[in-house]
Formats: C-alpha cells, sequence, structure tokens
C-alpha cells in the first residue's frame, strides 16, 4: 500500500505483549495501513543487550518517527536506569499528554471527569541527575530551564486552543523552591499572554491533589513539570477507574511513542486476563496523530459501546472476561 506508514512496536514487560497483542488485532481489524515493526526494551531484554534499551530500537523510533509501546519494568532502589526515562531523553520526548476521561459503566466516584494532563518530560527531579556525595549522603539535582519550560507551557496552551479547552492551570511549587519552581510559573505567565481567550491560573502542588479529589471538575488542562505531573497524572487517573483505563503519549518535535501508563503487572502476566483498554486508548490517540481520524474515531467508538453495553469487562473492573474475549468483543462492535 504506498501510503502505508510504518510503526515501531515495543511490547515491553509482564502483561505488555498479551496488551499489544490485542491492541494490534483490533488495528489489523480497521485495516489501517499501517505496518508494525517490533523491537525490543525493556528489563527482560537485558541479558540478551547488556541495556534495558538498546541503540536499535531508538533507531527505528527516529526513522518510523512513531512507537506504540508496552510497560516496561525498573528496578526500585537498584539496577539500570528506567528504560521509559531513557528513551523519552534520547528523543527528546519533551511532552506527556494524558487525557483523562470518565468511561460509562465503569462506576467511580465521579461521573465527568475530563482532564488533560499536560507534563514536561525531560528535566526537574525525575531526570534523575543524582549522585553520592559522601556515605550516607545522596544528592538529587532538580534542573528546571527556560527553555524547557516555555515550550511545555505552549504544549499546553496550544492543546486547550486546538480542543476548544478554556482554562490552563499552572501547576508549582514556588512557595518553597522560590527559582526553580518560580522559573517555570514565569514561562507559563508569559506564554499565557499570548493566548487571551484562555483562562491561566495557578495551584500549588499538594492543594491541587486535594481540590481533584474534592471537585476534579473545575481543572480542564494542568500543566506540570515532571515529577508533579507523573504523580497527579496517576491520581488522576484514579478518578476514572485506575491506570488500566488511561491513555498516554510522550511527544516530541520528530517523534512520539504512545503508551500503556500502568505498570507490567508480573502477578497476572501471561494468564491472558489483562485489560488492553489503555494500550489501545493510546492507539487511538496515536491514530489521531497520524491524521487518521475516521479510523479513531471508530476504535474509539467501539471501546466505548462494549463498556456501555456492560456485558464485557476484565476482572480488575468486576467482570470475567478475558483479554481475548475483551478484544474479540471491541472486534465485533467495530
Amino acid at each position: 500500500m504506498a501510503n502505508t506508514r510504518t510503526v515501531t512496536v515495543i511490547n515491553g514487560d509482564g502483561i505488555g505483549p498479551e496488551v499489544m497483542a490485542a491492541t494490534i488485532r483490533v488495528l489489523e481489524a480497521l485495516k489501517v495501513p499501517l505496518e508494525f515493526e517490533h523491537k525490543d526494551a525493556g528489563a527482560e531484554v537485558v541479558a540478551k543487550y547488556g541495556t534495558n534499551l538498546p541503540h536499535e530500537t531508538v533507531e527505528a523510533v527516529l526513522r518510523s518517527g512513531v512507537a506504540l509501546k508496552g510497560p516496561t519494568g525498573t528496578v526500585v532502589g537498584g539496577g539500570l536506569p528506567s528504560a521509559n526515562v531513557g528513551l523519552r531523553k534520547r528523543l527528546d520526548l519533551y511532552s506527556s499528554l494524558r487525557p483523562v476521561k470518565s468511561v460509562k459503566n465503569v462506576k467511580t466516584r465521579y461521573e465527568d471527569v475530563d482532564l488533560i494532563v499536560v507534563r514536561e518530560n525531560t528535566e526537574s527531579l525525575y531526570a534523575g541527575l543524582e549522585h553520592i556525595i559522601v556515605p550516607g549522603v545522596v544528592e538529587s539535582l532538580k534542573i528546571i530551564t527556560e527553555k524547557a519550560s516555555t515550550r511545555i507551557a505552549r504544549f499546553g496552551f496550544e492543546y486547550a486552543k486546538k480542543h476548544g479547552r478554556k482554562k490552563v492551570t499552572g501547576v508549582h511549587k514556588a512557595n518553597i523552591m522560590k527559582l526553580s519552581d518560580g522559573l517555570f510559573l514565569d514561562c507559563c505567565r508569559k506564554v499565557g499572554r499570548e493566548y487571551p481567550e484562555i483562562h491561566y491560573e495557578e495551584v500549588i502542588v499538594d492543594n491541587l491533589c486535594m481540590q481533584l479529589v474534592k471537585d476534579p471538575t473545575r481543572f480542564d488542562v494542568m500543566v506540570l513539570e515532571n515529577l508533579y505531573g507523573d504523580i497527579v497524572s496517576d491520581l488522576c487517573a484514579g478518578l476514572v477507574g485506575g491506570l488500566g483505563m488511561v491513555p498516554g503519549a510522550n511527544i516530541g518535535e520528530r517523534t512520539a511513542v504512545f503508551e500503556a501508563v500502568h505498570g507490567t503487572a508480573p502477578d497476572i502476566a501471561g494468564k491472558g486476563i489483562a485489560n488492553p483498554t489503555a494500550l489501545m486508548m493510546s492507539a487511538v490517540m496515536m491514530l489521531d496523530y497520524l491524521d487518521m481520524g475516521e479510523e479513531a474515531r471508530r476504535m474509539e467508538n467501539a471501546l466505548h459501546k462494549v463498556y456501555g453495553e456492560g456485558k464485557i469487562r476484565t476482572g480488575d473492573l468486576g467482570g470475567s472476561a478475558t483479554t481475548r474475549e475483551f478484544t474479540d468483543a471491541l472486534i465485533a462492535a467495530l
């Protein structure tokens, strides 16, 4: 097919291969003009490559310009640096975009959640710049730059403008970290002045967490530096049923990686019971990114149809469907 687009596929660890296989089945059923090039990353390939992020995987994503990625494992408190962080740094995927929206018939405390989390992806404490000063003393460096803060703010305001959003919230801890978070806020304010049609506000990150739990409808698009964005995006996912229900994208100037934002779930890996919704919704975002809007809507509508009927759901949502049964229902709904 002349206009076929190559997508780099990274299965990841744990349940990654299962939810990826399910997602690709749906994409193939849609007959989208895509071909899939499989590459490795994650904890389970270290023995083969000596690293969790092989150079050829990074090169493949640079060539294709787009990747679909399953979850990858990272050892807590030791081991190699995160493959996720490494991929974002090497591809300069500066924006983490996570839409968080209620799904019909998925019972949660709130019914009308519709939030957009825009997270700076390349610096701050989450970049993992740390070293031992003397035994028993570790220093972690929080780096905030005008360049990175300005471009993530602009990404957030541009997203709001393009999608008809009315408000952008700059999230910070500038009452304590006056210089670093102060610079981040200053950049948000400067960019915000270029978008007078969009209301701009600022909220301290701990207060934001409390306000989200009390009333998530008061927020719209939130722009956060790296570590705050990682924490708040998971909190927001909890408002709509958990990480299994939320898609994610990491977007740069040249490339984009669409990924399931949940973990590897090693306790259920290989059992065929994982919920593939998060990766499937990430694939919907990928189709939109590739200007395949019609196919994206078909896939999205099929997901909502399956959930709306309430008959087929996986164990994490109180059902008994296997990954294959859920996927079969989704393909039938197409």
